[in-house]
């Protein structure tokens, strides 16, 4: 019988597996992880089950939002609490977040249930940006306070002032377009897919309401999507 790369090494596997993701987490995060079960329920979406990252993400959304304030309440000791506010609400966004997650490729270490993959949930901005605050939440209650907050300056380091801003996912940014000429959200649809199982090809289009709309190709639906987001925002922006 067939026992699969997974069965066949058993213990050695996982070890394996584990290891990777500690490797990845000390990177990412800038602290070893101790608790490793924390960090896999941060990790893992809600179609995999009950334990998930959603009570992770709830703390780690405080968590964020208390250490980016206190973070600018230094960094910018002239201003108002208005325009403080409008910087931590930027900073906070899920489109920041779900950005951050794409920089560390976090969507391979997702604990996805099949539907959720087959609806690209892997990069989706609420799903990415989500696990992110949960992977904050799960460093504050492993390590506290102190490493929670020298990672997201670490991660947010590029963001932190107004004029300096990390290259955006296409379509995080087209979703940014929409909201602020207040248009409706962009929608995917596939129009296509052909070729073989082992190597599809997938045809996207995504619209603005009835303003306008590109279509695009990629070898997966997340790959045509931001082909599809890109050649519309640039549309967009020529104003063609």
């Amino acid at each position: 019988m067939d026992m699969g790369f997974g069965g066949a090494l058993g213990a050695d596997w996982r070890r394996v597996v584990s290891d990777d993701l500690a490797d990845w987490l000390t990177y990412a995060l800038g602290t070893a992880p101790t608790d490793h079960a924390l960090y896999q329920r941060a990790l893992t979406h809600g179609s995999q089950g009950a334990a998930n990252y959603e009570r992770l993400e709830f703390l780690g959304d405080r968590v964020l939002g208390l250490t980016i304030a206190e973070w600018l309440y230094e960094r910018f000791p002239n201003e108002a609490e208005g325009a403080l506010s409008k910087r931590l609400n930027a900073l906070v966004s899920g489109t920041v977040c779900a950005d951050i997650a794409r920089d560390l490729a976090l969507a391979t270490h997702l604990r996805l249930g099949k539907q959720a993959r087959d609806d690209g949930a892997f990069d989706s901005d609420n799903v990415l940006g989500d696990a992110v605050e949960a992977l904050i939440g799960a460093l504050y209650l492993d390590h506290g306070l102190a490493a929670a907050r020298g990672a997201v300056r670490k991660l947010w380091a590029s963001r932190i002032e107004r004029d300096v801003r990390a290259p955006q996912h296409p379509k995080s940014a087209l979703q940014e377009w929409a909201a602020a000429h207040q248009r409706r959200p962009p929608e995917y649809a596939i129009v296509e897919r052909s070729g073989p199982h082992h190597a599809p090809r997938f045809t996207v289009k995504v619209t603005i309401g009835k303003l306008a709309e590109a279509v695009a190709e990629g070898t997966s639906k997340q790959e045509a999507e931001t082909a599809a987001a890109a050649a519309l925002l640039t549309q967009l922006e020529s104003g063609r």
